[in-house]
């Protein structure tokens, strides 16, 4: 029983509501993820019958060794991480069975304005990126590739924390930063930066973000992951059929340390980008995508199987 329990196996608890717990770690707290924030907000989590804990990991790899842990039955993070995870020959497969965001959410912001910036003038820059083998800095190395540039032409710092670029470029490091929403717009109101990319748009479609759970756990919880995936397509859908300003204000309390004009503004951002997809089911093409592109960043060493690591019948039922 106590391996049972430090593993997190077995079935759910239910608190003194009645409702069942479940831990969900996030690798950040983002705007760019609000269709979750709206499933928060909205109480579509608390109407499907769920207790649902937010915690932030800050770092894909951080919230993968939760779920492994069973410290979270839940992860939300870039899905290259359960690639890893499955080739490093984990006995309790991690399988993504939600897909969040179709385009990456980050922006190059530059030190000085640049009016019509192109990817070459970041050869022999000082650029504050990514961990590797992360998300964020594989997307940022496959638009320079996409642009003819090799990524050594680029001096790429990843050596600082996630969540820690915005301060360090504040405070005079490089001359251009990868950074998220809100310390991209963050980073311009303080006169410190200013956004002259977006890597969303540049990058295409890409498997960004995904939800992802133990086998075990799906085995012995499907109807809670149904249960969280049914929420998540509310918030999905909602994000899909309301105004910038609508969305801002409903998750404005999960960023009561930014103004809602701000929400609102990175909230039109990410809409007018074609951030949020209209279902949640994670595609086999874009799953070949993500392994193209951690191949092309010699991040993966050898295919992995779709059928393995994806499942669509919880994102499938919930969009019916």
């Amino acid at each position: 029983m106590l391996l049972c329990t430090l593993c997190g196996c077995g079935k759910d608890t239910k608190d003194t509501s009645g409702l069942t717990k479940v831990t969900l770690n996030e690798v950040a707290h983002s705007i760019f993820y609000a269709p979750m924030y709206v499933a928060f907000e909205n109480g579509y989590f608390t109407e499907a019958g769920l207790d649902v804990t937010l915690v932030t990991g800050y770092g894909a790899d951080k919230v993968m060794a939760a779920v492994l842990s069973g410290e979270a039955e839940i992860g939300f993070a870039g899905c290259e991480a359960t690639i890893y995870t499955y080739l490093e020959g984990a006995s309790d497969q991690i399988v993504n069975f939600a897909q969040l965001t179709q385009r990456a959410g980050n922006f190059l912001v530059s030190r000085e304005p640049i009016e019509n910036f192109t990817w070459d003038m970041l050869i022999g820059q000082d650029v504050l990126g990514g961990r590797a083998g992360g998300m964020p800095e594989m997307v940022f190395e496959y638009i320079l590739r996409k642009n003819g540039i090799q990524p050594s032409e680029v001096n790429i710092d990843q050596s600082i924390d996630f969540g820690s670029t915005a301060a360090a470029f504040s405070s005079g490091q490089g001359s251009f930063s990868v950074e998220f929403e809100p310390h991209a717009t963050g980073l311009e109101q303080k006169g410190d930066g200013y956004i002259v990319a977006s890597l969303g748009v540049d990058s295409g479609y890409v498997p960004y973000t995904s939800f992802f759970t133990k086998q075990s756990y799906l085995d012995e919880n499907g109807d809670t992951v149904q249960a969280f995936t049914d929420a998540l397509q509310k918030g999905m859908d909602y994000v899909n059929s309301h105004t910038a300003e609508e969305i801002a204000a409903v998750i404005a309390p999960q960023f009561a340390e930014t103004d809602l004009e701000t929400v609102t503004t990175i909230v039109n951002r990410y809409l007018e980008q074609d951030t949020w997809k209209s279902d949640l089911i994670f595609s086999e093409e874009a799953f070949l995508l993500l392994q193209n592109i951690l191949e092309e960043s010699g991040e993966l060493p050898e295919r992995v199987p779709y059928e393995k690591l994806v499942t669509t019948q919880y994102a499938t039922k919930a969009a019916e």
